[in-house]
């Protein structure tokens, strides 16, 4: 296992061999040449020690100490010669390092010493040594060889060492190295624990995690803390002799205690700086996390908020059936208002905060964008609905007024018909006093500011319910009675007045001179004339009700044709405009590319691309020349048939996206070549205020164009005759866009080694993000240092699924230019589809090999997720039927 392996190759510490380091068996010094003093005991210690003499070799010595070479010297004066002999039978069997001189120190007893001279002689050979032992009588032959300051005093020498400093430096640094490592280890773990942590879903355990993690971090911080502190203050004690004295120098051992003692502080160093980087972007990831989270809630909360005050307000549709009605829903609708206030602030508060962790970089921008687009969507929503509301009631306040006003005026006039008494009106004067009261009154009718049945339709429109209407026409039959009542009322006086001023006179009078009055017939009030013609309800008989209505439809079928017309009208000519515009850039730029005269001009980048840059260009002047505006122009007459044009032209219509394709091409070389002067002299000769570059954006321009002005055609069509057919065509051309804006995407992929052309019909494009579990062991994706999910461009075709990333790269200061880098396919054919995901409606799956391999896909909203699902179900439906 690991752990043996570990423990067989460990090296040999201080710690091991305790005891037989107490007992000082060997000492090791010198500069030049490495001098190691064995004492008596080394033989014991060889005999006994547990441990290779290589590893006890490299406990004193490091490697590249070990190069510079050895000098041994053995101290046998008090020793025998058979000691002697085994010494060197063990260093000549066991020393690993760089020998390059023996001394040996003779006993000291006259026998031994003569055995040992002997001996030496007889056994040189068998000792196996390829360097010369030097044998000496005493010290002071040592000092011949080697300097009194290599020695230590026990041989003459003037080394100062301290055995039981040594142990205890040599132990304690050991010891220090060792936490090193255990905290290197410790922090390598939590940073993988860290690593494969995967980010809850809610606000409390995202906040239990980021309290969890930031403990453990606080520990660790303080283990480091212990662990520098523990190599500061040995490093301390190491250096104390210096620090107590001026004139002390610390010796070699001391020195290099030192420099392992510093190296191991500034790896520790390096451990914690590297461990504080990952933890600042880890802590960065959970506090992000903490606010989306936080972020995600109260979007939660607020748009509940939000709905439930759109469901009240879509609930409020009552407009009124009188003024005082009215009046009270004014007051509901200024309730509702304020009470929304504080809900709409909270929203767009929390839409400003979105926006502001959007600025900061957050990592979950594709979750919050769309939110904040959502929050400020609905506080539109219902500003706006409410300003509708009120308008509305303001219209319905406005017309009840009026309404009362008329309603008022026919009471009045009742009572003042009712208040002239009959037997004043006898006379002459009290008949005209009467006739004057009576056009008085009926001159207030103007204050009632009824207008034409147009303007009161135009005006009114939105409100007119069938209850408005019914009081609107009970009204009008009372203003008709009244008048009627007036009309009966002025014939009457009239003729009192006429009989009493007849003057009694033989002759008749010249008709020049008789008196000039007013005519007595009166018209009819303007309430009456408004009204009546715009109220579709039966009066005095079947005829009037059904002039009434003809006249209402007459004006408004006439606005509809007049409008269609107006449309009709606004494509021809911009139409027509558009085919000049085409004609004047091939004659002006393209055609000139030939001209001889100007060839100098065009700069050599230029040279032979006149496709790149002008693309399909001929093409579309050709069709919309030669075809498409003759037969839109056949419309003017009779704009039903517009839709058919759309519809039969479908096909033609595809050369657009030839043209869409090649314009990011176009686009680049006008960048590299625009600023020639040939093109300068075309637009000058032109007279053009705009560069080619404008121009070339025209046929972009003109194909959304088509479908605006359809749309604007079904707006002055709903219900009507060809409504079905401006609503295919509408979809033909949508379809066309699409298909362009596909395309444009699909060039862009990059990094696929097939052809694109050979999967089929590209039938969706679009952004979504993606994870992905793999079954199979060695593939299992495990890359969890990554906190959010994959972002991928997916292109579905009727044969494969492309997985793409898209890039987003500034072209020469210019717009960013995406691109998408082919990550991954799936053959359609191979897989499998799962609609709903537990936890989020938004998320489908899709798998693989019977579920080998499993993609789920989180789109921006449920419509996308729908649209892509049904799309994907369509390709899997067409495979079964074709095997069947």
């Amino acid at each position: 296992t690991d752990e043996i392996m570990q423990q067989e190759i460990r090296p040999l510490v201080a710690v091991d061999i305790i005891e037989q380091l107490h007992r000082q068996f060997a000492i090791l010094s010198g500069k030049k040449l490495l001098v190691m003093t064995l004492c008596d005991s080394l033989g014991d210690i060889l005999e006994l020690s547990p441990c290779n003499p290589a590893h006890l070799f490299h406990l004193f010595c490091s490697l590249e100490a070990a190069s510079i070479g050895f000098i041994i010297i053995i101290d046998r004066r008090r020793d025998k010669w058979s000691a002697v002999k085994a010494s060197l039978t063990r260093i000549a069997g066991a020393f690993p390092g760089n020998l390059q001189l023996v001394f040996v120190l003779r006993p000291s007893r006259f026998i031994q010493r003569a055995i040992a001279d002997i001996g030496i002689k007889l056994y040189r050979d068998d000792f196996k040594m390829k360097v010369p032992i030097i044998m000496l009588n005493s010290v002071s032959d040592l000092h011949g060889y080697i300097d009194k300051s290599q020695l230590t005093r026990e041989l003459g020498g003037t080394l100062e060492y301290g055995h039981s400093q040594w142990i205890h430096h040599r132990t304690a640094i050991e010891n220090f190295a060792m936490t090193v490592k255990t905290t290197a280890q410790m922090l390598q773990s939590f940073g993988t624990d860290l690593a494969e942590t995967e980010l809850p879903n809610d606000v409390q355990c995202t906040e239990e995690l980021l309290s969890s993690h930031t403990e453990h971090h606080s520990k660790l911080k303080d283990e480091l803390k212990l662990a520098v502190k523990q190599g500061a203050t040995l490093l301390t004690c190491i250096r104390e002799p210096v620090t107590r004295s001026a004139n002390s120098k610390l010796s070699p051992d001391e020195l290099e205690n030192v420099a392992t003692v510093e190296r191991l502080l500034a790896q520790l160093d390096e451990t914690e700086k590297a461990f504080d980087q990952f933890w600042t972007k880890h802590h960065l990831k959970l506090e992000q996390c903490l606010q989306l989270r936080h972020f995600e809630h109260d979007f939660r909360e607020v748009k509940l908020t939000l709905d439930n005050l759109m469901e009240t307000q879509a609930g409020f549709a009552d407009i009124g059936d009188s003024v005082t009605r009215v009046e009270n829903l004014l007051k509901e609708q200024k309730h509702l208002e304020e009470k929304g206030q504080e809900p709409l602030e909270k929203a767009q508060s929390l839409a400003l905060h979105g926006e502001q962790l959007i600025q900061n970089n957050h990592y979950a921008v594709d979750s919050i964008r769309p939110k904040c687009v959502e929050l400020r969507r609905i506080c539109d929503d219902f500003t706006n609905e409410t300003k509708k509301k009120y308008d509305i009631l303001g219209k319905s306040l406005e017309l009840h007024k009026q309404l009362d006003k008329a309603s008022q005026w026919c009471e009045a006039g009742i009572y003042l018909l009712a208040s002239q008494a009959v037997d004043k009106c006898q006379s002459q004067e009290g008949a005209e006093t009467a006739l004057v009261e009576i056009e008085k009154f009926l001159i207030t009718a103007k204050e009632h500011q009824l207008s034409n049945p147009k303007e009161f339709y135009n005006q009114f429109d939105m409100i007119l319910t069938p209850e408005i209407k019914a009081n609107a026409q009970r009204i009008v039959q009372k203003l008709e009675d009244v008048q009627e009542m007036f009309d009966k009322r002025q014939v009457s006086l009239k003729k009192l007045a006429a009989k009493q001023t007849r003057p009694v006179q033989p002759v008749a009078p010249h008709p020049e001179s008789s008196p000039k009055r007013a005519s007595p017939k009166i018209t009819r009030p303007a309430a009456v004339e408004y009204l009546g013609q715009f109220c579709d309800a039966p009066r005095r008989g079947p005829a009037a009700q059904n002039g009434n209505y003809a006249l209402v439809q007459g004006l408004i079928e006439k606005c509809i044709s007049k409008s269609q017309g107006h449309i009709i009208n606004e494509l021809i000519e911009t139409e027509r405009v558009y085919v000049e515009e085409l004609q004047s850039i091939i004659e002006g730029y393209a055609s000139e590319m030939d001209n001889p005269n100007l060839v100098h001009l065009i700069p050599s980048a230029l040279q032979n691309k006149k496709e790149i840059l002008f693309g399909n260009l001929p093409e579309i002047y050709y069709f919309h020349n030669r075809i498409f505006l003759k037969e839109i122009e056949n419309c003017i007459e009779n704009p039903e048939l517009l839709a058919r044009c759309f519809l039969k032209r479908k096909e033609d219509l595809q050369i657009y996206e030839k043209y869409c394709q090649n314009k990011p091409r176009s686009e680049a070389l006008w960048r590299q070549c625009g600023d020639s002067i040939f093109f300068q002299e075309c637009q000058r000769k032109l007279d053009h205020k705009l560069s080619l570059d404008a121009y070339l954006l025209k046929p972009v321009q003109r194909i959304t164009k088509y479908q605006l002005l359809l749309k604007e055609m079904l707006k002055c069509s709903k219900n009507s005759e060809g409504t079905a057919e401006l609503e295919e065509a509408l979809a033909t051309v949508l379809d066309i866009i699409k298909s362009v804006n596909d395309s444009m995407h699909q060039i862009a992929i990059t990094g696929y080694e097939g052809d694109v052309s050979e999967l089929g019909k590209l039938l969706m494009q679009g952004s979504f993000n993606v994870w992905t579990d793999h079954k199979k062991g060695h593939n299992k994706v495990k890359d969890l240092a990554r906190f959010k999910p994959m972002q991928r461009h997916l292109f579905l075709y009727t044969k494969m699924l492309l997985f793409c990333k898209k890039r987003e790269e500034n072209t020469d200061g210019h717009e960013k230019t995406a691109s998408y880098s082919f990550k991954n396919s799936l053959k359609m054919s191979t897989v499998g589809i799962t609609e709903n995901v537990k936890g989020d409606n938004k998320k489908f799956e899709i798998w693989y090999n019977g579920r080998e391999e499993v993609y789920i896909i989180q789109a921006s909203s449920v419509e996308l997720k729908n649209t892509w699902i049904s799309e994907i179900r369509k390709v899997l439906t067409g495979q079964l039927e074709a095997c069947r």
